[in-house]
């Protein structure tokens, strides 16, 4: 993990929805809580143009955040966050805690590469269609991945790329896949488009008949 997130909390002691409309209003902050590990779920507040910045970067998601609360650091990542139906606005943030010692669950984005230059596109003229763009992984805060490479350059016309082919980092885990073989899902595929697939089955099917004319 390269880079690192730093949040700056404050205590929160008023709650309800009163509370919290102030405290987004008044202070240009939003209610968050920090909970998990062997202690309380604490209350707190936090900027929120700097949330917002930093949800900017998708690194964010995938990252151990460290959040700075009088004074003392706790390492914790995002779990859950809310944002208001129609205006752009966060309205509250979850943050679970983690220790080196206990593995944590986390959405971990795709990254598809050499997708332009893959000899099935590129020559074949396929096209690559992604089912899903994330992956639940399980492993130790320490090796988190900020993202998981899908290297399109060997994928072949017509090939499919399952959960089970992703090339995982030492001690990261694909959730899904301990649940069976029934939960590898499809990850990317390259096909031809319908049209010229199309365009192809009719010119093999004008040709068979030629074929056959000439054979009579």
């Amino acid at each position: 993990m390269s880079q690192e997130f730093v949040i700056e909390a404050f205590p929160r002691d008023d709650q309800g929805r009163g509370a919290s409309r102030r405290l987004r209003r008044e202070e240009r902050k939003i209610p968050a809580i920090i909970y998990g590990g062997k202690k309380d779920a604490t209350p707190v507040a936090i900027w929120h143009n700097e949330l917002k910045k930093a949800l900017e970067n998708e690194a964010f998601f995938s990252h151990v955040l460290t959040i700075e609360l009088n004074g003392k650091k706790e390492s914790v990542i995002l779990k859950d966050l809310q944002r208001h139906p129609y205006k752009p606005i966060l309205t509250h943030a979850d943050f679970l805690r983690v220790d080196k010692d206990h593995e944590i669950h986390v959405n971990v984005p795709l990254h598809f590469i050499n997708e332009e230059t893959a000899p099935a596109i590129k020559l074949q003229g396929g096209v690559a269609n992604h089912q899903i763009n994330e992956v639940e992984v399980i492993c130790l805060p320490q090796n988190l991945p900020e993202f998981i490479e899908v290297d399109m350059s060997s994928v072949d016309m017509d090939q499919v790329v399952h959960l089970s082919d992703l090339k995982l980092p030492e001690g990261v885990r694909v959730a899904a896949l301990l649940q069976g073989e029934d939960h590898d899902l499809p990850v990317v595929a390259i096909h031809k488009p319908r049209g010229a697939k199309a365009d192809e089955e009719a010119e093999e099917g004008e040709e068979g008949e030629e074929g056959g004319e000439e054979k009579e």
